[in-house]
């Protein structure tokens, strides 16, 4: 289920943005064709228990009760399993120790899931509207603000600024060199380095002209270097990114599939302390067979483990923990890298510690203090299974105290401070969790939303480089309110809804109360706007600078310009009007035909690729659809193709009613769709290939192949009601008897047709089965201003 507002709000034209603070709150099944809620309420007939398996964080809690609703069951009679891998002593755990769901930690999910909501989609409507409106190469679908997403862009561009603003300066050091038993030894400074070139060279020729070091001091001290607490979620994070080279979305994707087959306990774990009862011979015991790290495991086993060092006990689940032993054969080469590392950090984290030696000389010469270092690791510990980790031994010749050494050569190094380099997703990832941005589950979602959005680029290193858009407005928010895109207000929001799934405060208050907050912040952007869009002016084109010429205005007669960056639109200088396009494909003129309703010239849309489809398009009944309860059907639409609705989603030619026009659903749909509740219209520039193509999801049936022309006709199929289509056969191929070339047909009456005709769906092909014979489509009526009919159409057996 997913939180949104209702149908009257969806339209952002009709839907001031300031109205969603105060708009109710709806949840929606994810995938609706899935009947998932559905599917748990019959499963729950006959049934007096609930038993409820989750994911034991807050949004599984949340999933909880969301089951509970669909399935009717009296809060009284559901329990709740608490576990945090799937082995089977865990499960049986959980079974012997059910609880009650908890309505707190649910309730805080929903308040959270409501404010991000409301405040997200309000500004992000009116930026995109706003900016889009104005400016061509924004190079973005939409201008997104979100309460967390915001603050996220906010640490990149800081650092940017810090970068670009940044002044070098000289620093210059005295490194003297010796030579002891054959080996030449750079000695470090005491005072490292000096920012005046005077002084240093002053200190350059006092060592020089004494020339003579004396060893002041040696000294030798034993250290250690502990094993590695318990791995919580965001280290995990920040080693898949720093280390192994992956996004954090794909490596928590590649641990949750660890995790629901087995290998590894719950990813989503905020803690780095075990609980006093965990079993670590049974985990360790589970790889003594791994080939990779199985006789390390048995020396542990025999000789005595340690226990992990005091971690951070949050209250939710044991570290991550590998489960049951696996190969790089069982997983394929990225999901074992990620497994590879939470074994031997785990494996680590039982080891004893590193321990060395560590030994410092120190000199003295022309009053000026000096010292080398060098170290000798006695015990490896933890570092043998970790190894990225290790110390490296570096030996020094012997020294006695008071002794006298010739300094070899004195160099007086120069060398500039340099800026800090761009954040890196690990860096970022420290800096959500030091100020409270995001949770363990949704800070990959948030740095995955600023790359997607344009807002920066992932470049080598997995370095995150702000975007001249994501600059522009960051530095927007500070002219305007720095709030918007500063952690703290975001810092408060999570500490309240912690607070909420503890039960300690009241959910509708919190959410009023930030409710409010933000819509105080958006009336006073709305007003202060020009701030921002002094600095969009100063770094992108303008509508009328922007594209190139494509179709006529219906209303003008004047041409308008195709605008291809992101979103794709058409302007009209002239009306200053701006319509939108589908967001995939390639725009191109159709034939120079018009539009019957409003004289606009028709637009053909191709997407590329083998599951690709074209259809036409006006760009006027696109961006306003001229039949009442079209925007229903759009929706369906665009929610069967992308899994969204809103912005983007149009009426082209192959949803239109009109009666007449001979590009519209009525004269060119076929029949129904056996996939989904949409209609198979055909694709007028498919030849050779020819297809129909479904106008509600990605559906595909092709027909005679290499046929010289396809057309439909406005006779009916006696027995199924469909469309009969008319086949122009190639002289060379036509399958008629006697060279004919002529035929007409119903696809799923006609034994000819219907043995050319075969359906794509996705990546599968399957013959049309003629098994039996579809309900056809009903009559139509519409009009501009008319009320549209059912435009469904039947087709079976397939």
């Amino acid at each position: 289920m997913y939180s949104d507002f209702p149908g009257k709000y969806q339209d952002w034209a009709a839907t001031d943005p300031l109205d969603l603070f105060q708009a109710q709150v709806i949840k929606n099944e994810s995938n609706p064709k899935a009947h998932i809620c559905r599917h748990l309420n019959q499963e729950a007939r006959g049934c007096r228990y609930l038993v409820l398996w989750l994911d034991c964080d807050r949004e599984g809690e949340n999933i909880c009760f969301e089951v509970i609703e669909s399935t009717g069951f009296n809060i009284n009679d559901v329990y709740r399993a608490r576990f945090s891998s799937v082995t089977e002593k865990d499960v049986l755990n959980a079974l012997d120790n059910l609880v009650r769901p908890n309505r707190d930690e649910a309730m805080a999910v929903d308040a959270r899931q409501e404010i991000d909501l409301k405040v997200g989609v309000a500004f992000t409507r009116f930026q995109t509207s706003f900016f889009q409106g104005k400016y061509g190469n924004l190079d973005a679908r939409v201008i997104s603000y979100g309460p967390c997403q915001t603050p996220t862009l906010g640490f990149c561009v800081q650092r940017y600024l810090q970068i670009n603003t940044f002044k070098p300066e000289k620093f210059w050091s005295v490194h003297p060199y010796i030579i002891q038993s054959g080996y030449e030894i750079l000695l470090e400074w005491q005072r490292s380095k000096l920012f005046d070139i005077n002084v240093a060279t002053m200190f350059q020729k006092l060592v020089a002209e004494d020339g003579i070091l004396e060893v002041t001091d040696i000294s030798e001290k034993q250290e250690t270097k502990g094993r590695p607490v318990g791995l919580n979620t965001v280290n995990l994070l920040k080693v898949a990114s720093s280390a192994l080279g992956f996004g954090p979305q794909m490596a928590m994707q590649l641990a949750e599939r660890l995790y629901t087959q087995g290998f590894i306990s719950y990813p989503r774990t905020e803690s780095t302390a075990y609980p006093p009862s965990f079993d670590f011979r049974g985990a360790l015991s589970a790889q003594r067979n791994n080939p990779t790290w199985g006789n390390y495991v048995e020396g542990l086993l025999t000789s005595g483990y340690q226990k992990p060092r005091l971690g951070t006990d949050a209250g939710d689940h044991p570290p991550i923990t590998p489960m049951r032993s696996a190969s790089e054969d069982m997983l394929g080469n990225d999901a074992w890298k990620l497994y590879q590392y939470i074994c031997q950090y785990f494996i680590g984290t039982v080891s004893p510690d590193c321990k060395y030696v560590r030994k410092k000389v120190e000199f003295s010469v022309g009053g000026e203090s000096f010292h080398c270092t060098g170290q000798h690791v006695i015990t490896k510990g933890f570092t043998a299974i970790m190894p990225w980790l290790a110390i490296n031994d570096k030996s020094l010749p012997s020294f006695t105290k008071g002794q006298k050494i010739k300094v070899s050569k004195v160099e007086l190094y120069e060398g500039s401070t340099t800026p800090p380099d761009f954040l890196t997703e690990s860096e970022l990832i420290s800096l959500m969790e030091k100020n409270g941005i995001g949770t363990d589950a949704s800070i990959p979602v948030h740095i995955n939303n600023i790359c997607e959005r344009n807002y920066v680029q992932v470049q080598a290193g997995r370095k995150l480089v702000p975007t001249t858009l994501g600059i522009t407005l960051v530095r927007g928010y500070q002219s305007i309110d720095p709030d918007l895109c500063l952690p703290d207000i975001r810092s408060f929001i999570e500490q309240q809804i912690t607070l909420i799934a503890k039960g300690q405060v009241d959910h509708h208050r919190v959410v009023q109360h930030v409710i409010e907050q933000f819509k105080q912040k958006f009336c006073y952007f709305v007003k202060k706007i020009e701030a921002m869009d002094a600095l969009f002016e100063a770094q992108f084109s303008t509508l009328v600078d922007s594209g190139r010429i494509m179709s006529k205005c219906g209303k003008c007669l004047r041409y308008m310009k195709y605008i291809s960056a992101q979103p794709p639109r058409l302007y009209c200088s002239t009306c200053e009007e701006v319509y939108d396009l589908p967001q995939k494909g390639t725009i191109k003129l159709y034939k120079e035909l018009t539009c019957p309703l409003d004289n606009f010239e028709l637009l053909i849309c191709s997407v590329a690729g083998p599951e690709g489809k074209s259809f036409p398009l006006c760009p006027y009944c696109y961006s306003n659809p001229p039949f009442e309860g079209i925007e229903s059907l759009i929706n369906t639409a665009k929610t069967s193709t992308s899994g969204k609705t809103g912005k983007g989603a149009g009426m082209p030619c192959n949803l239109c009613p009109h009666p007449t026009c001979p590009n519209s659903l009525v004269s060119q749909g076929v029949c129904a769709c056996p996939e989904c509740s949409g209609t198979l219209v055909l694709d007028p520039i498919s030849a050779p290939k020819w297809r129909l193509c479904c106008n509600m999801c990605n559906c595909l049936v092709f027909l005679a192949q290499g046929a010289h022309r396809i057309s439909t006709t406005k006779e009916r199929c006696p027995e199924c009601d469909s469309s009969i289509i008319e086949v122009d056969f190639n002289k060379k191929t036509t399958p008629l008897a006697d060279g004919a070339t002529l035929h007409r047909g119903c696809i799923l009456c006609d034994v000819l047709l219907h043995s050319l005709v075969e359906m794509k769906h996705g990546r599968g092909f399957k013959r049309m089965s003629s098994r039996g014979r579809g309900r056809g489509r009903g009559g139509r009526k519409g009009g501009r201003g008319g009320k549209m009919m059912d435009p469904k159409m039947s087709f079976r057996d397939f």
